[in-house]
């Protein structure tokens, strides 16, 4: 057995490629069940992971439930009913809709679809995770545009003109967040329609609006319009947010038909399940429970902000159904006696923001218990540095 053989035997991980190999994973927000087991606490609420905690449409839990019973049965692999209703909601033809096991999976085909070891893309610091992890998986290189600085109007928010700096002739992906997860940061019409414009035609523009349903409603404009003028332009949406569907991993992405059937080439068979494609084909039915919790959370959303300044807390103005919220020195020790209060929120350290945590907003309940708990932790720490 020669040398390279027994090294790979022994270390069969070395396998992999260099690319996958140098990877971080993502970490998601901690799971219920997991500080139950950990700390022996039953009484938990997790405002870690951005679920609406109105749920989904009472439309949607009713198909989910009729759709059990051919559970048996594989999907439909092309989503014909889904596609033909997404595309009457959109006033989109359906040659221009991919669907995906969550957008996160919209994220991963892009990369795959697009980029290899001779190719770039672009995301912006404090962008999603998922950004740079899937571009890396790939071997194509990452270029990371610093974000606005602390004390300007969107502060760790993606600042337009300087990915525009950094795309090169190589790259192939440009992705921006609108509004972004974690800072709830978001370009305004002008600029967004700008920077479109400006990118060039050898790049595509991934603009994900995985949280539109809530902000719209602090007007953050919508890619769609968009669509029928920059062929480069790809809209990705979810129902995990909004829509109350994060359990079943369904989003869709939303492009010229020739970027939609280079990704379906790709795209894995059977990838959106019975049960999911029920659900937003009902979900959609139902827009007004969609707009009303959404109403409620962006209300909510709201009070929180004013409460946490209340304590000295400073929050990163939000577009989203969250927020990012400096605590004054490193945040760890803050999220580690939530834990123990039964409160899990999401510690952002690994995003570079090490004096933050990203706070999802949840009932009213669940809300004041959060601040609550804050308020008897809050006046040991030092004050918080305006964002």
């Amino acid at each position: 057995m020669s040398a390279r053989t027994k090294l790979t035997a022994a270390h069969p991980g070395q396998l992999a490629t260099a690319a996958v190999r140098a990877l971080s994973p993502y970490v998601p927000g901690k799971p219920i069940s997991e500080l139950q087991r950990e700390y022996g606490i039953s009484d938990v609420i997790k405002l870690a992971s951005n679920e609406n905690p109105y749920g989904p449409s009472p439309l949607a839990i009713a198909a989910i439930r009729a759709a059990i019973a051919d559970a048996w049965l594989y999907p439909d692999g092309s989503a014909h009913e889904l596609k033909r209703a997404l595309g009457a909601h959109l006033a989109v033809p359906v040659e221009c809709l991919t669907l995906g096991n969550g957008s996160n999976e919209l994220l991963l085909m892009l990369a795959e679809t697009f980029l290899d070891a001779q190719h770039s893309a672009v995301c912006s610091q404090y962008g999603f995770a998922i950004y740079p992890l899937v571009i890396r998986a790939t071997g194509a290189t990452c270029l990371e545009a610093p974000a606005h600085a602390p004390g300007t109007p969107m502060p760790y928010g993606h600042d337009p003109e300087a990915m525009l700096r950094a795309i090169r002739a190589d790259t192939r992906l440009v992705f921006i967040a609108n509004p972004n997860n974690p800072t709830g940061t978001w370009v305004g019409h002008e600029a967004l329609e700008a920077f479109i414009e400006a990118v060039p035609a050898h790049a595509l523009v991934v603009l994900d609006e995985a949280y539109l349903e809530f902000a719209e409603l602090s007007g953050v404009p919508s890619g769609l319009p968009w669509l029928a003028d920059h062929p480069n332009l790809v809209v990705l949406r979810t129902f995990s947010k909004g829509y109350g569907l994060a359990g079943l991993r369904i989003g869709y992405a939303v492009s010229h038909p020739e970027v939609a059937d280079a990704m379906n080439r790709y795209r894995p068979a059977f990838n959106v399940g019975n049960l999911a494609q029920a659900a937003a084909i009902a979900a959609l039915q139902d827009p007004g429970h969609v707009q009303d919790a959404a109403r409620r959370i962006v209300a909510e959303r709201a009070r929180v902000a004013t409460a946490l300044r209340g304590l000295g807390l400073a929050c990163v103005p939000s577009a989203g159904n969250f927020l990012m919220v400096d605590c004054g020195a490193e945040a760890a020790p803050v999220y580690e006696q939530l834990l123990r209060g039964g409160v899990i929120v999401r510690p952002i350290g690994g995003y570079g923001l090490p004096r933050h945590l990203r706070i999802s907003i949840g009932l009213p309940e669940h809300n004041d218990r959060l601040l609550k708990l804050l308020a008897k932790l809050v006046p040991a720490a030092p004050a918080a540095s305006p964002a």
